[in-house]
C-alpha cells in the first residue's frame, strides 16, 4: 500500500499530529480532509512545540507538500495566523508547499456569531462547541448557500452570493436577541484577504491524482475521532463532519481505493473535551493523574480533558466502522506506575451485557463498564524505543488491547517527541 490514511479511534487528541508528522518523513504528500481550526494537533520537533490547527502536520518537515481539501472548512484569517505563527518558528510557508481546494468552503464572522449564540441558548445542554463556527459553514455547505474560495476570483458576483448567507444567520441571530452581522463588513473582509488567499488555489482532486499516478506516497491527515463522527460517533455530542476513512475520498477528490493503509490513533487509555458521553470515566486521583501526566488540556481551546481508563469496545467499534488495517498506541508511559489497570470489555446497560454502544444517547448515558483487571508495571517507559525494553507488564497491557480490539498495533509511542516511537508494522508496506 503506497498511501496511509491517520484517523482517530477515539474521541480525538489521541495524538495524530505526532504519528502524522512522523510517517510524514516517508510520504511525499500530506492532505488534511475535514474538519477546520477546531482541530489541534501538537508536534515536539527538537525541543520545539507546534501547535497546528489547519496546517497539516507535515508541514513542519522540509520539502513535503502539504494539502487543505475540500472537505476541511476553512477560515482564512485563522489561516495567516497560523503561518504567522510557525513562519516565525522557522517553518517556511509558501503557496508552492500549501495548495488549498479551490472549492473549501470557507468559514465567516456570521458563522462565528451564529455558533457561539446557538451554544449560549442550550443553556445546560451544551454541546461542547469551540465556538469558531465551524458547525455553521458546514450546514451552509449542506444549504448550498456557502462561500467558497474560488468564490473570491470573482467580485462582482460575491455580494450577491452573500447576501442570502448572511440573511439566513441574522434571522436566527435576531431571534436570540444577539448582535446581527454586517454583510456589507464582511464583503470588504473578504475583498481585502482574497488577494493573499487567491494564491494557494489549486484544483486539488486534479494534483493529487497527478501525484497518484507518480508513484508519490499520499498521507492523509483526520481530524478529531470517530466517536465525534456526525453519523458514528455519541451524537448530539459530535462534530459536524464525518471522521470516518470514507471522508479522505470525499473531502479530497481522490478515489476510495486511495485511502491505503488504515492507521487508527489510540491512547493507552481514553480522554474526551466537552460535554457528551464518556463510560469509562474516572473523577477521582486516577483521572487527575492521568490529566496531570498526560498533560490533558486541548490545544485549541485550552480545556481540561476528561481521563478515563482504556474503552476497548469502544475502540473495538471503531475498529469494525472505519476498516481499520493497524493502530498507533500513544502515550503509554502516562500509565507508568499504576498499580492495576482497568480495561473496560463490555457495558452493564440495566443488567443487560452490551458488546457494543448503542446510538440513543438514553443508553449511551446509562451504560456501565465492565472491566478486566490488568497488572500495572512500576519502571518508567518514556522515551523507550524498542519493544525488548519494554516492562513485560507493559507488553502485555499492548497486546491484550491487541486482542479486544482485534486490531494490531502498528506503532507505538512513548512520549510527545518525535523519536520516541515504535515501528511494529509499516503502515506504508516497505
Amino acid at each position: 500500500m503506497s498511501n496511509v490514511t491517520v484517523i482517530g479511534a477515539q474521541w480525538g487528541d489521541e495524538g495524530k499530529g505526532k504519528i502524522v508528522d512522523w510517517l510524514s518523513e516517508r510520504a511525499d504528500v500530506v492532505v488534511r480532509f475535514q474538519g477546520g481550526h477546531n482541530a489541534g494537533h501538537t508536534l515536539v520537533v527538537d525541543g520545539v512545540t507546534y501547535k497546528l490547527h489547519l496546517l497539516p502536520s507535515g508541514v513542519v518537515r522540509p520539502n513535503k507538500l502539504a494539502v487543505i481539501g475540500n472537505g476541511v472548512v476553512l477560515d482564512p484569517w485563522a489561516l495567516f495566523t497560523e503561518i504567522a505563527t510557525v513562519q516565525q518558528q522557522g517553518i517556511e510557508i509558501t503557496s508552492e508547499r500549501l495548495r488549498i481546494a479551490e472549492n473549501v468552503p470557507l468559514i465567516l464572522p456570521v458563522h462565528v456569531l451564529s455558533d457561539k449564540a446557538r451554544e449560549a441558548a442550550r443553556g445546560s445542554s451544551k454541546i461542547g462547541t469551540t465556538g469558531r463556527g465551524i458547525g455553521p459553514a458546514y450546514e451552509d455547505k449542506v444549504a448550498r448557500r456557502a462561500i467558497r474560495l474560488c468564490d473570491l476570483a470573482h467580485p462582482a458576483t460575491l455580494a450577491d452570493k452573500l447576501q442570502p448567507l448572511v440573511d439566513h444567520h441574522n434571522a436566527l441571530l435576531r431571534g436570540f436577541g444577539a448582535t446581527e452581522a454586517n454583510a456589507a463588513e464582511i464583503l470588504q473582509q473578504l475583498l481585502e484577504i482574497a488577494p493573499k488567499l487567491l494564491p494557494y488555489a489549486s484544483p486539488v482532486w486534479k494534483l493529487l491524482n497527478e501525484k497518484q499516478q507518480q508513484n508519490q506516497r499520499i498521507l492523509f491527515e483526520g481530524a478529531q475521532g470517530i466517536m465525534l463522527d456526525i453519523d458514528h460517533g455519541t451524537y448530539p455530542f459530535v462534530t459536524s463532519s464525518n471522521t470516518v476513512p470514507a471522508a479522505a475520498t470525499s473531502g479530497s477528490g481522490m478515489s476510495p481505493q486511495a485511502v491505503g493503509y488504515i492507521l487508527g490513533i489510540t491512547k493507552a487509555y481514553t480522554t474526551r473535551v466537552g460535554s457528551g458521553p464518556f463510560p469509562t470515566e474516572q473523577l477521582n486521583a486516577d483521572g487527575e493523574r492521568m490529566g496531570e501526566r498526560g498533560h490533558e488540556f486541548g490545544t485549541t481551546t485550552g480545556r481540561k480533558r476528561r481521563c478515563g481508563w482504556f474503552d476497548a469496545v469502544m475502540v473495538r467499534q471503531a475498529a469494525k466502522i472505519t476498516g481499520m488495517n493497524g493502530m498507533a498506541l500513544t502515550k503509554l508511559d502516562v500509565l507508568d506506575g499504576f498499580e492495576t489497570l482497568p480495561i473496560c470489555v463490555g457495558y452493564d446497560y440495566n443488567g443487560t451485557v452490551l458488546d457494543y454502544l448503542p446510538a440513543a444517547p438514553e443508553v449511551q448515558a446509562a451504560v456501565k463498564p465492565i472491566y478486566e483487571m490488568m497488572a500495572g508495571w512500576g519502571e518508567n517507559t518514556s522515551g523507550i524505543r524498542n519493544w525488548n525494553d519494554l516492562p513485560k507488564q507493559a507488553q502485555e497491557y499492548v497486546r491484550r488491547i491487541e486482542a479486544l480490539t482485534e486490531t494490531p498495533v502498528a506503532l507505538l509511542s512513548t512520549s510527545p517527541k518525535r523519536e520516541d516511537t515504535m515501528l511494529m508494522i509499516d503502515p506504508f508496506g516497505g
